[in-house]
């Protein structure tokens, strides 16, 4: 059984507790284990769900030239592949110190493009899948949504806003709603979003707003920027109103701009925009950051727009 090496920072604390069941903690947030690679996998699911916007890297024994091989998460450092070696990429200080990225050839290859195209042809075949079965078309059916949420605890923290711009071959309409709660609000929290106590006094109720938002995103494809932290809150908010949870085919446009932008300085959400010529502040509010998600998922080279 492989040896694997997890390091955690600035995650939930629910996150470290889940892992010492499985790992001895041998320094701050330091995590050691000897198991197979279903269970390692299994606990980088885990990891990847609940670090929210913590880092998270882990390392283990794998048959390749060098012995190992590793994956990071919301780190400066990422995975490069050389000819199947994974190489670590560090970000130069200043931009003067980076290649010229016109240099490199970004996106994908027209033989990788097509082999998506056809498996995003068979809705029927792809729907209730997870990320890994196939992307959409830009121009077909999707929706972008973005949560605010009082913390990055799921289990602890509460849905405060919906927002989901739903794009329909072209026509693109909107959901947005308040959810009302019963603890006030931090105060980093009002200060990010501008969302009050008073405006969510104002709000509907956590299961009315699920109603509606499944029936206004019905089986489409979900897109979103660091989408996982959403779907884990929304499960989690779906189980406690005993309600199915989300089965629809899911995008994350930030692991296709981690493949597209290598000497991207970092990966918040305000940073790639730019990257990709949409000079807009992010305002924290979830229709207005779904819109502007939105605006990324058509410049991004993940979506097929011309098929041949």
């Amino acid at each position: 059984m492989p040896f694997t090496v997890i390091t955690l920072k600035k995650v939930p604390p629910s996150l470290r507790g889940d892992l010492t069941k499985w790992m001895q903690e041998i320094a701050t947030g330091v995590y050691i284990g000897n198991f197979s690679t279903r269970v390692r996998e299994n606990l980088w699911q885990r990891v990847c769900d609940a670090v929210g916007a913590g880092e998270a890297t882990i390392s283990y024994a794998y048959r390749n030239e060098i012995g190992y091989d590793f994956q990071t998460l919301n780190t400066e450092r990422c995975k490069v592949d050389f000819d199947g070696i994974p190489l670590v990429f560090i970000p130069a200080e200043n931009d003067s110190q980076r290649p010229k990225q016109n240099n490199l050839k970004k996106g994908f290859s027209t033989a990788y493009k097509r082999y998506r195209f056809k498996r995003t042809a068979r809705p029927n075949q792809n729907k209730g899948r997870s990320e890994k079965a196939g992307t959409v078309k830009a121009n077909e059916r999707y929706v972008v949504l973005d949560l605010e949420t009082t913390g990055l605890d799921v289990v602890n923290d509460r849905i405060i806003e919906v927002g989901i711009v739903k794009n329909d071959q072209g026509s693109v309409s909107v959901f947005n709603a308040l959810i009302r709660i019963d603890a006030p609000l931090p105060k980093e929290i009002m200060q990010l979003t501008g969302i009050t106590d008073a405006m969510l006094s104002q709000g509907r109720e956590l299961k009315a707003v699920l109603c509606d938002m499944q029936d206004f995103i019905q089986d489409l494809p979900i897109v979103g920027y660091n989408i996982n932290f959403d779907l884990k809150f929304l499960n989690h908010a779906l189980n406690q109103c005993e309600m199915p949870g989300l089965s629809n085919p899911v995008m994350d446009l930030m692991k296709t701009v981690r493949r597209e932008q290598l000497f991207q300085e970092n990966y918040r959400l305000e940073t790639t925009l730019k990257s990709y010529g949409i000079a807009e502040k992010v305002p924290h509010r979830a229709l207005e950051d779904a819109k502007l998600i939105f605006e990324l998922s058509k410049k991004v080279n993940v979506f097929d727009r011309t098929p041949n």
